[in-house]
């Protein structure tokens, strides 16, 4: 089991300073050479859903979709073609917000209302009692997670940190609903919900006529542009470009969480880009994704020009990732036509398949990483949280929970590997709402170039060689029975020691068995 208690070399804060800080909060930071950083965090963006590749190859995805922002972030800093995250929004952003893996932290659904699981019914499995309501930085509140964000730390050692957007880490009236409970000094429509009502500000962005939410989907704060003809993107961008603004007068490094409810559903059109994309003869939810996409683009390319013009560019990281795959899960599992595909990845969200975990994620950090340079160690979305507090030269803290995330500080600089002899485990002892390949209750576990899917449910293996077979067409179980066993127990040894949960059969009301625990 990793220690929470990291240390760094760094130079440090005055003693007195330390001394007055709350006992949890024990913190090392650089002077007068702390860097800006932006967390850029897309909601349910694929692999596929951009004009960058993150494969040895363009794909007609990426010829079809316009992002010039992220090709441009791409050009001046890593891209990453092997990041992971969970197949489920709640359970990566828990994931970043504590350093935990989903298996330990135990949000491995989606969450929104108190005391309420989210799981679709089964008819062969009973569900765990999982952590619906989310985590928290404070005890109290059952079927939650308890542990300090990164973001804390980064506030308590001197930046000023600020929320934009989608949060949802904690279900509603739980600590966890509000960004400000994590230490966020400004939060801009961040709430409970992991979705919008709307995107559309002639809807209101979902209030009705006398300013109620009309579902808990409604996004809250952004009143000034109802009717205005503003799309929540372009809004919540505006927001942040004025909270930035904020930030240069305070003389103090800061930390501006941007996370879009872009590119979720529903699919709305955003007209600025909308008729370019039926031109190119997609159907009109097709090039409605599409504007999606290139709104969330031009967003990124709006703060970047914000950097550049107010002097801040060479001294601000900019981090990108998806929180989970694309939501693709199959035409001939889903009543209506796709809107978006992840191939050659199979599946989407909600999946086991690379298709349902595997995002596109850049990092540029001027002076540090190298323009234009690729990295295919893998990374998983735990490791935001050591890598943001080494950014930022918060070399020691002690957080009342495990960190199993790994910095990738290394890789960035290009002087280690992080990956070599690292095993990735998820955990997803649940049924999300949707069907097809890979959804269900799974667990995996991916180990240099192999990875291993156990299907809770029935007891089935399937074993890929990733670099080989990226789509996981040619399940190799029967070839190789040896590293099936080595991988199963890998998992299963992990799975127990962190405390994961597991699904019970209704017939029986026995736990299922756990990986290595069937042949």
């Amino acid at each position: 089991m990793k220690k929470s208690f990291y240390t760094i070399s760094g130079s440090w804060v005055a003693f007195s300073l330390l001394s007055a800080m709350p006992s949890q909060h024990i913190f090392a930071q650089k002077e007068n050479s702390r860097p800006n950083i932006i967390f850029f965090l897309v909601d349910d963006m694929g692999w596929q859903d951009t004009s960058v590749p993150f494969w040895t190859q363009k794909t007609d995805f990426n010829r079809l979709y316009e992002t010039p922002n992220m090709e441009r972030l791409a050009r001046q800093g890593m891209l990453f073609t092997q990041a992971y995250a969970s197949s489920i929004s709640s359970p990566t952003r828990c994931s970043i917000m504590t350093g935990a893996n989903a298996s330990r932290h135990r949000v491995t659904n989606w969450t929104l209302q108190k005391n309420k699981s989210t799981d679709r019914a089964s008819d062969v499995l009973m569900m765990p009692d999982w952590n619906y309501n989310g985590i928290a930085q404070v005890s109290g509140t059952n079927n939650t997670f308890v542990g300090t964000s990164f973001v804390q730390y980064l506030k308590d050692s001197g930046y000023h940190t600020i929320h934009c957007g989608k949060a949802h880490w904690g279900a509603i009236d739980t600590p966890g609903e509000n960004p400000t409970h994590f230490g966020f000094e400004t939060n801009i429509s961040g709430h409970a919900a992991g979705g919008l009502a709307t995107y559309l500000s002639e809807l209101s962005y979902g209030h009705d006529d006398q300013g109620n939410p009309t579902s808990l989907m409604s996004v809250p704060g952004l009143e000034k542009y109802w009717k205005t003809g503003t799309f929540v993107t372009e809004a919540l961008t505006l927001e942040a470009i004025k909270a930035l603004d904020k930030a240069k007068q305070y003389n103090q490094p800061f930390y501006l969480y941007m996370s879009h409810y872009a590119i979720h559903i529903p699919i709305d059109k955003d007209m600025r880009f909308f008729d370019k994309y039926k031109k190119k003869g997609m159907s009109d939810k097709e090039a409605a994704y599409a504007s999606l996409i290139e709104g969330m683009d031009k967003s990124l390319g709006d703060i970047m020009d914000w950097l550049e013009k107010n002097g801040e560019a060479d001294n601000t990281i900019i981090l990108f990732m998806g929180d989970n795959g694309g939501y693709a899960t199959g035409s001939e599992w889903r009543d209506e036509p796709l809107f978006t595909q992840n191939a050659p990845l199979k599946c989407g969200k909600g999946s086991a398949y690379e298709g349902g975990i595997r995002e596109p994620m850049i990092v540029s950090w001027p002076g540090v990483t190298e323009p234009g340079s690729r990295c295919d160690d893998y990374v998983i979305a735990e490791d935001y949280y050591p890598t943001i507090l080494e950014m930022a030269g918060v070399t020691e803290y002690k957080a009342p929970q495990v960190i199993d995330g790994v910095s990738f500080v290394p890789l960035l600089k290009k002087n280690g590997k992080t990956s070599e002899g690292r095993s990735l485990y998820w955990n997803c002892p649940n049924l999300w709402g949707e069907n097809g390949p890979g959804i269900g209750p799974t667990c995996t576990v991916r180990k240099g170039d192999w990875k291993l899917i156990y299907f809770y449910e029935t007891g089935r293996k399937e074993l890929y060689n990733i670099p080989n077979d990226i789509g996981e067409n040619n399940n190799l179980v029967s070839e190789y029975p040896a590293l099936v066993k080595e991988l199963s127990e890998n998992l299963g040894q992990y799975l127990r020691k962190v405390g994961a949960q597991r699904p019970s059969l209704k017939a029986t009301g026995k736990l299922v068995p756990w990986p290595d625990e069937v042949d």
